[in-house]
């Protein structure tokens, strides 16, 4: 059975700048929309930007150490295949966008093996987006 998609709504503070980066940098086709809202396929998944620039300005983050690196907490992305994830990369350093932590590979040689990069969209929200070495291994010890 196919994994069912998932939702995740998000505050952006501008819904042209949310526009630009997901459907233009990010390739997300555009759903449904208002003059508050804009559905996105993520990858499959739906992703909702609010127009909720209140929520924005307050900005509470943090970050986790992970293998060597500060980890923005909050942050959501998605599992590609390798090659995806390598041409996303290149799309993302094409359009100039700036890197938390830059396409990189952690764990390397365990069972977690991954690329990842973490960078944020025009409002803030941190992004992960990842590619697994062993992609069976995602839920592994």
């Amino acid at each position: 059975m196919p994994m069912p998609p998932f939702h995740l709504a998000f505050p952006v503070h501008d819904l042209i700048a949310a526009r630009e980066f997901w459907g233009g940098v990010m390739g997300c086709a555009e759903g449904r929309s208002s003059d508050d809202w804009i559905d996105f396929d993520f990858y499959g998944h739906q992703i909702v930007a609010h127009q909720a620039p209140s929520v924005v300005a307050k900005g509470a983050s943090g970050s986790n150490y992970v293998d060597g690196h500060d980890v923005p907490v909050p942050h959501f992305g998605v599992v590609l295949p390798m090659d995806d994830w390598k041409e996303l990369a290149q799309r993302l350093n094409d359009a100039s966008v700036a890197f938390e932590i830059e396409p990189t590979v952690r764990f390397e040689g365990e069972p977690g093996e991954q690329a990842t990069m973490f960078f944020r969209d025009p409002s803030g929200n941190a992004l992960e987006i990842k590619a697994m070495a062993n992609p069976e291994n995602l839920f592994a010890k």
